[in-house]
């Protein structure tokens, strides 16, 4: 199970609790996810994968319904054939700021192709002067070989503002590196152990920033290699909300970004989305004050 692949992890635990595909799929209409019985057939026969964000739900429902732990059957969905043979995108192509690469090369910069991102989650805090006040970060990689012991944390404040604060939860800082000049900043987070092959792990960490930061109007994250789910919130202070808010992607950080959905404010002053089996790239969100 640990392993897969997918179908045959999905194919032994139907087995094991002994229900028929009809019986997923009444089940799973019960949760409010539609999915048709030849797709679940094909699922478990392997000649086709989950992979739309709608099919990524009905997987997770099925670790419910199968009673398996959670994500156990999501960590299994590696990118598809077609993204994992496309290019592992240099991280110049995602931060054009000169000044990454020397960062990254004095920590070493090793260990993340050994990583598999399962799940991000990114909060920002805005400030009562439209400032970006704090980020929050809860991350869960799996390793992909023996060994793997440390990730590098990577943030471009839009404005070029250095943090004032750093903070982590599951793991400690080790080399921390930072460009005064772009406003990079570059993490080493250390684990508190080696991870053997297939084990995930949990840890989160936050930058800090002093109120004099200017007016903040876009967030997000760029990643190198596909993502099976990202959350991004934008959290505002109550006297300083937005007028419009968007989501936004680019394909790297060359591109102009470009606006892909309207996103609507909610009563508790935050704004966000949720992806999953996300391709790489820049995903964020931005705002207009005005």
């Amino acid at each position: 199970m640990q392993y897969g692949p997918f179908n045959v992890a999905l194919h032994a635990a139907i087995q094991a609790r002994g229900l028929s595909l009809d019986s997923l799929r009444r089940r799973l209409d019960e949760q409010g996810i539609a999915v048709s019985l030849s797709t679940l057939s094909y699922w478990q026969r392997g000649r086709t994968r989950p992979e739309r964000a709608d099919s990524m739900r009905a997987v997770r429902g099925l670790e419910v319904i199968l009673e398996l732990p959670r994500h156990s059957l999501l960590t299994l969905l590696k990118p598809t054939a077609e993204r994992a043979t496309g290019p592992w995108l240099p991280v110049e192509e995602l931060c054009p700021e000169p000044g990454v690469r020397d960062l990254l090369d004095e920590i070493g910069d090793r260990g993340e192709r050994q990583l598999t991102g399962l799940s991000m989650h990114d909060q920002y805090l805005i400030g009562r002067r439209r400032e970006l006040h704090e980020v929050r970060v809860r991350a869960v990689f799996q390793a992909q070989q023996r060994g793997v012991d440390r990730w590098i944390a990577v943030y471009h404040h839009p404005q070029g503002v250095l943090p004032s604060s750093r903070t982590v939860r599951g793991c400690r800082f080790g080399r921390v590196r930072m460009d005064e000049g772009s406003g990079l900043i570059a993490a080493e987070l250390l684990f508190d152990r080696a991870l053997g092959r297939g084990e995930t792990y949990l840890l989160e960490y936050g930058f800090g920033f002093d109120e004099a930061s200017p007016p903040a109007n876009e967030e997000g994250r760029g990643f190198r290699a596909p993502q099976h789910e990202y959350l991004i919130e934008i959290r505002f202070h109550p006297s300083a909300l937005p007028a419009r808010c968007y989501r936004t992607w680019r394909p790297d950080g060359h591109t102009a970004l470009k606006d892909s959905a309207d996103l609507r404010l909610s009563s508790y002053h935050s704004v966000h989305f949720i992806e999953f089996g996300m391709a790489a790239g820049y995903h964020g969100i931005r705002w207009e004050w005005d």
